[in-house]
């Protein structure tokens, strides 16, 4: 089955791993590089990780998988809770105050990461100072 052109831009804008996303996945491979990608690539795109297999499609794993070098059978030798998983969400929300505190960097516009104490909290620029 072919994607619809819209589905492929898409894909293409919501799922293409960045040069600023690449940082973090030096050293992962396989399912762990293909899972730790997904879980950037939803977290940015919706505000929260998937909950599992279940909340991405076969052609976002297919997209992923391809451009992090990994097989998309992969998938399902990632964990999907555990310790791994929580270490890679809490880069991912580091990865996120870096990328958005950065001038450079517009990959989260509108978008400010600050730590309360429990917590992560999104401000927009504006309320920054």
């Amino acid at each position: 089955m072919e994607l619809a052109e819209g589905d492929v831009d898409e894909l293409i804008e919501l799922w293409t791993v960045l040069d600023a996303d690449r940082g973090p996945l030096v050293g992962k491979r396989g399912a762990t590089a293909l899972g730790f990608a997904l879980l950037l690539k939803h977290y940015s795109r919706d505000g929260r990780f998937p909950r599992g297999r279940a909340d991405l499609t076969d052609d976002v794993i297919e997209f992923v998988a391809r451009q992090v070098g990994a097989d998309a059978s992969e998938l399902g030798l990632y964990e999907w809770s555990g310790r791994t998983t929580e270490y890679h969400r809490s880069q991912i929300r580091v990865h996120g105050l870096t990328v958005a505190s950065s001038p450079k960097n517009n990959d989260w516009p509108g978008r400010a990461w600050c730590r309360r104490s429990v917590g992560w909290w999104v401000f927009g620029w504006e309320s920054q100072r």
